[in-house]
């Protein structure tokens, strides 16, 4: 996926994101949409750095600078929502690109994708990002909406309520 794209669908996944999140569509579902999409955005540009030094798609693109950013905000407490950002650049590159990403770089060099992706250069690729932003959002719905409940239920048939 290219800069653009990278960018529109982390500015797409903040709206969704704040309206998940905030759904009373006022001053506050505003405030989150920026509390995220500013930490998100920068997360999702972060990974194409490599293409100044070191091997595109391989030293930024990889697991542990994931997991790096995960445990960022529990050690030094900021940046909470970076690691979304990388982690959309991540599925925008797999799903959205032919040639993938380098999942477990340095131990493991093979660069991993999914066949439905699109060459950067595509007049689809702009689609491409938006089907994977669709896709983004409804996981976390599920996530946000239907786990939790899922997971209410279960609790009350395990105790017999």
């Amino acid at each position: 996926m290219n800069k653009k794209g990278h960018v529109l669908n982390a500015v797409l996944l903040s709206i969704g994101l704040g309206y998940l999140l905030e759904p009373t569509g006022d001053l506050e579902t505003f405030r989150t949409m920026i509390m995220i999409g500013v930490p998100v955005s920068l997360g999702a540009l972060f990974p194409d750095v490599d293409t100044a030094f070191g091997k595109h798609r391989k030293t930024l693109h990889n697991l542990p600078i994931l997991a790096a950013f995960v445990a960022f905000p529990y050690v030094f407490g900021n940046l909470e929502y970076v690691w979304i950002g990388v982690l959309t650049h991540y599925v925008l590159d797999v799903a959205g690109s032919k040639r993938g990403i380098a999942l477990f770089y340095p131990l493991w060099k093979k660069e991993f994708g999914l066949p439905i992706g699109v060459a950067v250069s595509s007049k689809r690729a702009d689609l491409m990002m938006v089907l994977v932003t669709v896709a983004e959002l409804v996981l976390v719905a599920l996530v946000v909406f239907e786990i939790p409940q899922w997971g209410f239920e279960m609790g009350r048939k395990t105790l017999g309520i």
